[in-house]
């Protein structure tokens, strides 16, 4: 199997080799970045299977790039890790809703944004969460669990990875009430090591990108 191709993209050389360091010791391929546009620019040449995102950089914020990702086809599914010096409740909000799957403030743990990665990779890796059906067919709702595509009245409705496996969750079973901790459990199992807040972004945002439609 080859390796899995992490991309880093943060101003700070120390940084960078830190995280470097602690990736490729558990072999990852790591590719580093120090400014935005030259992430941008690499991506037409290779896709990573994960990004780490400083949120602060020259020229081109975090946040822009995470709004440019999200929005272009090709690139919309890669799951991205912020990582910023910014640790207010706000500044994660915002990072999420812009479309981050998970928000580590600095200074930062090593091992934990180790944890992290391997988490978010193990359930990119899921076409889905539970062997059920490859498609889900809820009132207006398809999901294909093969392509990662949700639609509604025939019209796509683009979610990140993270959306995508918790309204999986969801429609498997309407009716069910799941709880934060249930969510969290299903999505990262023993490496459950976010906040019940995240899930709460996540579900807001589902809510405003499905509009009318609601999951009981």
């Amino acid at each position: 199997m080859s390796k899995k191709i992490i991309s880093i993209v943060d101003d700070e050389p120390d940084i960078v080799e830190l995280i470097k360091y602690h990736l490729e010791k558990e072999k990852y391929h790591t590719d580093s970045f120090y400014d935005g546009e030259s992430f941008l620019t690499h991506l037409h040449e290779k896709i990573p299977d994960l990004v780490i995102l400083d949120l602060m950089l020259p020229s081109i914020d975090g946040l822009e790039i995470c709004r440019t990702l999200r929005a272009t086809e090709e690139y919309k599914n890669i799951p991205i890790i912020m990582l910023t010096a910014k640790g207010t409740e706000v500044d994660k909000i915002v990072g999420l809703e812009m479309g981050a799957d998970d928000y580590m403030v600095k200074p930062f743990s090593p091992r934990e944004l180790v944890a992290r990665v391997k988490a978010i990779l193990r359930r990119s890796r899921q076409k889905s969460i539970q062997e059920i059906s490859k498609i889900i067919e809820y009132q207006d709702m398809v999901l294909d669990l093969d392509k990662y595509e949700a639609r509604i009245k025939g019209n796509q409705i683009d979610l990140t990875t993270t959306e995508f496996n918790i309204l999986t969750i969801l429609t498997s079973h309407p009716g069910w009430v799941y709880s934060r901790n249930k969510i969290l459990d299903l999505l990262w199992g023993e490496d459950k090591i976010v906040l019940d807040r995240t899930v709460d972004v996540h579900i807001q945002k589902l809510r405003k990108k499905l509009g009318v439609l609601v999951i009981e």
